[in-house]
């Protein structure tokens, strides 16, 4: 050795005394492994060296007096030759054990022979170790060339000539055989090399200890494998010890690629011995720490049509230790504190691990390429396909985060960490215009809700025995997840801030970090994706339409080359778009469709509706029932939830019950069908109108026909619950209500849209009586309720029809101008066909609702007749009807007529049957007939018979004999009690000013004081008006309806004047009966 040392010498000097200090492991072994059929036969060898092995079978030990001290020479720890040429061969062995080359063998042991014929102890340790390490000590036995062949180990053989040995290979020299192997390889790398005989040496170790072989044979194949990992080690940690040159990139990186029962791969064997070095050496840790980052970094570049999954098998088998996992878990990589949500995917350890997905842009293109052009058994294939794919990928990543999180308590709470980083950072996945460069992409976030998801599973059985242990003060225990800016269910954010601010005591178990993980996973990744899914749907029906347009210009080019091939080419453009649309659009679909996982996430909201009734309800559901209303509730609880709390509720049954609605069980309908109730019944929990009418939503989706349940996955069930029979009515009718205004700048569109869902689920239900008795027991005894009730179905009633017939009036009359006129200017005729589209879009919009909205009216003039001929209410009807009746029949019918009425859903003679049905509901109510017989402006004798003769002639279908016979005797009686109003009202002649309703102008029959403006009106008056408006009417002020005062001198003088009328009215009568004839 030069006197002048290298760096790298100092390095290699250090590792190789730490070498020798340390004690061979002392489980030998750590896990099982498998021989790779190595056969141990000894390797040809020339006559002369035979000749020299038989004469001297003895190894020779060098005086340990001869030895320098390792501070002059550290390599000889490792036995390696001083490269000076006249140094003694050394040899310092492992402290912890003793040395091998200066213990004494028993006779007996020297001069047996082994099991194979005449074969002695030193022989058999030459021939195993040369198998196990492929060297020869023979210069006549070439490479051949290939990687199995054995080296030469010239140095070794040198050294044993010089000391007078027998050509043997022993424990004693194979370090430096080792050494000068690993050296002089070219086709192979040093690593390559020692890992194959690191399975060798293991594989033949287990083998003669399962066959309980000598002791010193188990001694030397000990000390080889302790040999050989010290070298894998430094062939991982200082190649330049082989000459070889470092590397940025980790050394064990291509062998974790492979398979590890592979020569090359890094089996279970090896990683066991490594990790259990930790203590011991500390460049093991870093190393393969090293590895899995590089791992993670390599697959960041990749997608699933990529070689992935070696990289994600290659991890799932390095999380299989658990002082490993510890170190990974310490990375810097795993939780980095600055990463962007974009970054998530890309730069975190485990990010790209969570990317793979079919939803990564390149593989949506390949799977639905040329998206129009597909037929729907490709698409469906092509979903399967990709569904069969993704969800292997996620059982790998389950077992991966099951591993760490199972490993040890501190790199479960770096994978709680992890999880919660994803969906802290991903909040503005929620924004109404979602940035996709700033958040994290579909794939990624719906592995982290599938992966979390699963995670649940343990603790959701179906007796919910461990939903207890998911503990509201979790959110105010320092909580991982952040929900700070989140809308809250029934609490302003200043509210909310200070009961946060009252922070728990104790430590979160980890049942509830799961759960409060997987409910903000599931808002930020899948119910986000379903979000999006709805929008990309609307969009590319937009950008349809869009291009249909553009291309009606086409012609405008048609003369100019040039322009017509840019037009062509932005055409063309526009269209790569839609497909590319088209195409994430059937993979979302194909993602989201996959049974079992929304299966699983049902499961999951299953546990989430059970917890927030629990929590509302300050009750042991599901084994005590709930009672509604409820009491109120001294906790804010509930009220402090996020509002995404119930909204993945709704969110997640909403995209089932459309798509897949056969995956919901039985147990799983009962429990959505009380929290629908409950949440309806007891609307003021909530203060959100659209995340109730979510409520309302998935009760309608439930009862649409599904296969073999002709009333939906819900609808039977709403037909026999006590708690739907009991409440559900009563709440569909109070939220129907309530969303008369929601505060939203689209509320006067969307209380239809609800209302028309709220009218399905009560057609569903009708025909069970219970549900009608009940109704009409609460009509009775809440009254007010139920006028509130009728008079706004009343104003739908009234609205949705005036707006269908009067656009049914447009289309005719534009229709009719449009093809009258032929020489219209363009311009005009462009104006009037805008306005025909508009009026038949508005047509078809709201006569589907006017189908609904009447056929409600039918159902409840039927049953509360009473609530339908109250004071306040029978005259708005009676005119209603009246005037819709004139619109139908009347000299305006005929500018109904329209082409294909069929295409709006408009059947005037079914609408026309329902009016009339109205009517006969109401026919045995004394109020009503007067009120009809009242109506001045659109009572007409005239249209009742016309009516009656388009059903005789034209529509008998609709209508029975029978039901006509009523009919006819009902206008008729509209008719007398017109003739005795009219008598009645001559008879009082000039009615006094004060007596007269100031907005009516009518007679007053129980006039009040409004207390504010002194004003003076009839009761019936001012209650209709308070049922649209709660303020005096002449100046503003708010009003109730019990703060009116009866003006009861003036009802004695409007009494006593109509008895003085009638009085002086019936004795002229008497005197011109009695003159003389």
């Amino acid at each position: 050795m030069s006197d002048s040392i290298s760096d790298a010498d100092k390095i290699r000097n250090k590792r190789l005394a730490k070498l020798g200090s340390q004690a061979p492991p002392k489980t030998d072994s750590i896990a099982e492994g498998k021989s790779d059929g190595t056969t141990t036969t000894q390797p040809p060898t020339s006559p002369n060296q035979e000749q020299k092995e038989h004469t001297n079978p003895k190894i020779s030990i060098p005086n340990s007096s001869a030895s320098p001290k390792p501070t002059e020479n550290p390599f000889a720890q490792l036995g390696v030759k001083e490269r000076s040429a006249d140094a003694p061969r050394i040899t310092i062995k492992s402290a912890a054990e003793p040395d091998m080359s200066s213990r004494k063998r028993p006779a007996s042991d020297q001069t047996r022979q082994s099991s194979r014929g005449g074969e002695t102890p030193q022989e058999w340790e030459d021939i195993v170790l040369r198998a196990i390490f492929r060297l020869t000590l023979d210069p006549s036995v070439t490479s051949g060339g290939h990687a199995h062949s054995p080296s030469f180990v010239k140095g070794v053989r040198g050294e044993l000539e010089e000391q007078g040995l027998p050509i043997l290979l022993s424990a004693v020299m194979l370090d430096q055989a080792i050494l000068e192997a690993a050296s002089n390889l070219s086709k192979i790398t040093p690593l390559d090399y020692l890992l194959a005989c690191w399975k060798r040496v293991t594989a033949q170790f287990k083998h003669h200890k399962a066959n309980r072989a000598e002791d010193n044979k188990i001694e030397v194949l000990k000390e080889a494998r302790r040999l050989c990992m010290s070298y894998c080690i430094f062939a991982i940690t200082m190649p330049e010890m082989f000459g070889q040159a470092p590397s940025d990139a980790s050394p064990l990186l291509p062998h974790l690629l492979v398979d590890p029962e592979n020569d090359r791969g890094l089996s279970h064997d090896f990683l066991a011995e490594a990790v259990s070095r930790f203590a011991d050496d500390d460049t093991i840790e870093p190393a393969l720490v090293g590895a899995v980052e590089d791992l993670s970094r390599q697959l960041a570049r990749m997608t699933m049509n990529d070689d992935y999954k070696s990289y994600v098998v290659a991890l799932r088998h390095l999380v299989r230790y658990p002082p490993l996992v510890k170190a990974i878990a310490r990375s810097p990589l795993f939780v980095p504190s600055t990463t962007s949500a974009s970054d998530l995917e890309a730069v975190t350890l485990l990010g790209p691990f969570f990317a793979i997905s079919p939803l990564q842009a390149d593989i949506t293109s390949q799977y639905f390429s040329s998206p129009k052009t597909r037929d729907r058994t490709f698409i469906t294939n092509s979903q399967q396909s990709l569904r069969m794919a993704l969800t292997t990928h996620q059982q790998d990543l389950l077992d991966i985060a099951n591993h760490i999180i199972k490993s040890d308590k501190s790199a479960r709470d770096s994978m709680l960490d992890w999880f919660a980083q994803c969906v802290n950072k991903n909040h503005k996945r929620r924004a109404l215009q979602v940035d996709k460069k700033i958040v994290s992409s579909d794939g990624f976030m719906i592995n982290v809700t599938v992966c979390l998801d699963q995670l649940c599973e343990p603790f959701m059985d179906a007796q919910f025995s461990k939903i207890d242990r998911i503990d509201f003060e979790y959110l105010r225990r320092h909580p991982r997840v952040d929900i700070k800016e989140e809308t809250k269910l029934n609490m302003d954010q200043n509210s909310a801030d200070r009961f946060y601010a009252e922070s728990a005591e104790g430590t979160n178990n980890f049942i509830s970090e799961v759960f409060f993980l997987t409910l903000a996973a599931h808002h930020y990744g899948t119910e986000s994706t379903n979000q999006m899914l709805s929008q990309l749907e609307k969009d590319l029906k937009r950008m349809e339409k869009h291009i249909e347009e553009i291309e009606l210009d086409r012609h405008k080019w048609i003369n100019s080359p040039a322009q017509l091939k840019m037009f062509d080419n932005a055409v063309k453009k526009y269209k790569d778009q839609i497909d590319k649309g088209l195409s994430y659009k059937y993979a979302v679909q194909g993602v989201l469709l996959d049974e079992t996982m929304q299966a699983r996430s049902l499961q999951f909201m299953r546990y989430v509706i059970v917890w927030l009734l629990r929590l509302v309800s300050a009750s042991n559901f599901p084994k005590q029932p709930i009672k509604l209303p409820l009491a109120p509730n001294q906790s804010n609880f509930f009220e402090a939830l996020p509002e995404y709390f119930l909204e993945d509720v709704v969110g997640a049954y909403r995209f089932v019950m459309r798509n897949m609605p056969w995956t919901i069980s039985a147990t799983q309908s009962d429990e959505l069908i009380i929290l629908c109730v409950t949440f309806l019944r007891n609307s003021e929990k909530i203060k959100n109108p659209y995340l109730k009418s979510g409520l309302v939503t998935i009760l309608f989706a439930g009862t649409w026909p599904a296969p073999n349940r002709p009333k939906g996955v819900l609808g039977d069930l709403l037909m026999g619950m006590p708690i739907a029979t009991e409440h559900l009515l009563h709440a569909l009718l109070k939220f129907y209500i309530e969303v008369e205004n929601t505060g939203a700048h689209t509320q006067f569109y969307d209380k239809f849209n609800i209302r028309y869902e709220i009218f399905q689920i009560i057609k569903c239900i009708w025909d069970n009586r219970v549900y009608r008795d009940h109704l009409d027991e609460e009509s009775k005894a809440n009254v007010d309720f139920f006028v509130r009730f009728v008079n706004l179905l009343l104003n739908d009633v009234t609205f949705v029809l005036d707006e269908s017939l009067s656009a049914f009036q447009q289309i005719h009359n534009l229709s009719k101008e449009l093809q009258d006129e032929q020489q219209l200017e363009q311009a005009i005729r462009q104006e009037k066909e805008e306005a025909l589209s508009a009026a038949k879009s508005k047509a078809k919009s709201y006569m589907q609702l006017t189908n609904e909205t009447v056929a409600m009216l039918k159902l409840f003039t039927e049953a509360l007749a009473d609530a339908f001929t109250m004071p306040e209410i029978v005259q708005r009807l009676a005119d209603m009807l009246d005037y819709n009746l004139d619109t139908l029949v009347g000299p305006k019918s005929n500018e109904l007529k329209v082409e294909n009425p069929r295409e709006y859903d408009f059947q005037p003679k079914a609408l026309l049957s329902d009016i009339l049905d109205v009517y006969l509901n109401l026919r045995r109510k004394e109020s009503f007939i007067l009120a009809v017989a009242r109506d001045g402006r659109a009572y007409k004798p005239a249209n009742f018979q016309k009516a009656t003769g388009i059903f005789r002639s034209q529509a008998k279908e609709f209508k029975s004999p029978e039901e006509l016979r009523m009919w006819t005797a009902l206008g008729e009686k509209f008719q007398k009690a017109k003739e005795a109003d009219d008598q009645a009202e001559d008879d009082l002649g000039e009615i006094p000013d004060e007596f007269l309703d100031p907005l009516m102008a009518t007679l007053m029959t129980d006039p009040v004081m409004l207390p504010r403006s002194k004003s003076v009106l009839d009761r019936s008056t001012i209650r209709s008006h308070l049922l649209s408006d709660p303020s005096d009417p002449f100046n503003r002020s708010p009003l109730k309806i019990a703060d009116v005062i009866p003006a009861t001198e003036l009802k004695d003088r409007i009494e006593a004047f109509k008895a003085e009328r009638r009085g002086a009215k019936l004795a002229e009568a008497n005197i011109m009966d009695t003159s003389p004839g």
